[in-house]
């Protein structure tokens, strides 16, 4: 089964360029079957990596909450299962 994280942060106003460097850095335990990141408005940035798991609950290895000074919330997570892909 596929199984996709996204983690989603607000940087503090003035910040989302260094909130993007941020994310970008970051190293998991172990490679996704992808990554991506995104950029949105209102400072928000979006990280989605893509997993091989056996079920929705696995163990895998999650991006860190950045340091609070660059963060106007608690991250907000959460997990997909692919049930459909299209070209």
């Amino acid at each position: 089964m596929t199984v996709t994280l996204m983690w989603e942060a607000r940087a503090v106003q003035g910040l989302a360029a260094e909130l993007l460097e941020w994310a970008r850095a970051q190293e998991l335990a172990s490679e996704p079957l992808r990554r991506e990141t995104f950029r949105a408005p209102q400072d928000r940035v979006l990280v989605m990596t893509w997993w091989d798991a056996d079920d929705m609950g696995a163990e895998l290895p999650e991006l860190p909450e950045p340091d609070a000074q660059l963060i106007t919330r608690p991250v907000h997570r959460w997990r997909f299962e692919s049930v459909e892909t299209r070209p």
